[in-house]
């Protein structure tokens, strides 16, 4: 197979900036009502980097937007890896940790109970002179500064590797769509954890190398959205997820005016995104891509049912799912998406994942696709299908739903469900729920839904 960006990894420079361009004076934050600087972030850097231990790695437990950027570069300063658990859960901390001898965890917040090794990152609050005429740091350009972890929606949660110029490389195809979409500069606010692999090329590269400001807040009710909003300059662009996108359009709140959404994480309804265009008078994006891949393609769903590939993507069909080519990867990486192509490859559109596929007594059906009907029904405000461990005898697994419908019983959706589905993959057991067990971006790990329907039954 082809690698189609070798030319782009000969003529790589070994060293790339910490941050992009040379103007000190521009606005990388927005906190607590107060623009940062870039100068004032890069003070801020060396202060929180000349208090680090000798280490290879550190997990990045920051909450505030601006504490994060701050110490994700200060441990890139210091020649060590950003550790990416999939959520700030003690459990899912101390498995990264102890994956990695050695490392110690930093965050902003004094900590109660706190992680092994745990240490707490001095004010940032202090103004400290911010040199304007100060030279960018370069960073080794196969330096790993991240591991990110899968969210184990689909499984136990996997490490990914980041250098710094796979995200140099990954941050240039996101800028330029959205660049087309809303001009060169804008203001970023994300509902989303930096943590997580969305949040961190939406909220965390895209400031540090796009010339680009974030506000330093995670809004999560529609109120703190719409107050973040306000609180940073136009043009703004908001990176949310679909269950966010719900909230926010069923809340009925005016917000202010901003250029363009982006969402990721979870199928978006077309429903939903053209409810959310109503709502906010903007286009929304969609992207693609994964922890393993970064984001490699975009769309806007209203308007279109096809991705389209950043520069330098491309991707090849397989028997069990899609090997992905772009120039973040040093190798060619398989997803479980099956997809076909159109415009001569520079399009695909989603026919379903090999892992969401069944098949019982010759007849097809994916997980994805039972999910959107049960969403469907009237009265289901959230919901989803999946399959179980163990097969029978004759390997099928048993397909399992978990509904959150306030007012209807079990037996009304199974009826409806019976109604728009083949009898044969109707879900057993369907289990009403007070909530499932989202994570921070709306996913659901399956070993919580397997916990859940254990719990319930």
């Amino acid at each position: 197979m082809a690698i189609v960006y070798d030319t782009y990894r000969r003529e790589a420079p070994s060293r790339l900036p910490l941050l992009s361009a040379a103007d000190a004076a521009r606005v990388l934050a927005w906190r607590n009502g107060r623009a940062v600087s870039a100068a004032q972030f890069l003070a801020h850097v060396h202060l929180v980097a000349a208090g680090l231990p000798a280490a290879t790695a550190a997990v990045n437990l920051c909450e505030d937007r601006y504490a994060f950027l701050v110490a994700f570069c200060a441990i890139v300063l210091r020649g060590q890896t950003n550790l990416l658990p999939s959520s700030r859960a003690p459990q899912a901390v101390d498995e990264v940790m102890a994956a990695h001898p050695g490392c110690y965890a930093l965050g902003e917040l004094a900590l109660d109970p706190a992680p092994q090794g745990y240490r707490q990152m001095p004010s940032l609050e202090t103004e400290l002179p911010g040199a304007m005429d100060a030279t960018w740091p370069l960073i080794p350009a196969d330096q790993v500064v991240a591991i990110g972890y899968t969210s184990g929606s689909t499984g136990t949660p996997s490490a990914n590797r980041k250098t710094w110029r796979s995200f140099h490389a990954s941050n240039a195809g996101n800028l330029a769509m959205l660049r087309a979409a809303v001009g060169s500069h804008f203001t970023v606010v994300a509902t989303v954890p930096s943590q997580h692999m969305y949040g961190m090329e939406m909220s965390v590269l895209l400031p540090l190398l796009g010339e680009v400001g974030v506000h330093a807040g995670r809004p999560f009710f529609p109120a703190d959205v719409a107050a973040a909003l306000a609180a940073v300059p136009a043009p703004r662009v908001l990176v949310t997820t679909p269950v966010h996108l719900r909230a926010l359009v069923e809340s009925g709140m005016a917000f202010p005016p901003i250029a363009a959404m982006v969402s990721a994480t979870a199928p978006l309804p077309v429903e939903l995104a053209q409810a959310a265009e109503q709502c906010f008078g903007a286009p929304l994006f969609e992207v693609f891509g994964s922890t393993e891949t970064c984001v490699f393609a975009s769309r806007r769903p209203t308007a279109d049912e096809d991705w389209l590939l950043y520069d330098g993507a491309v991707l090849h069909p397989q028997p069990d799912g899609t090997a992905v080519e772009a120039p973040q990867l040093t190798a060619p990486i398989t997803l479980a998406d099956i997809v076909s192509l159109s415009d001569g490859g520079r399009r695909f559109r989603l026919r379903g994942r090999h892992a969401d596929m069944l098949e019982i007594a010759g007849k097809r059906a994916s997980l994805s696709d039972l999910s959107r009907r049960l969403l469907a029904i009237p009265g289901v405000e959230d919901g989803v299908v999946f399959q179980l461990d163990g097969g029978d005898a004759l390997g099928i697994h048993r397909i399992a739903a978990l509904a959150v419908a306030p007012g209807l019983d079990e037996h009304v959706i199974l009826d409806a469900l019976r109604r728009a589905i083949d009898p044969l993959f109707l879900p057993r057991p369907l289990r009403l729920v007070a909530a499932l067990p989202r994570n921070e971006t709306g996913k659901l790990p399956r070993a919580a839904l397997l916990e859940l329907l254990q719990h319930h039954d």
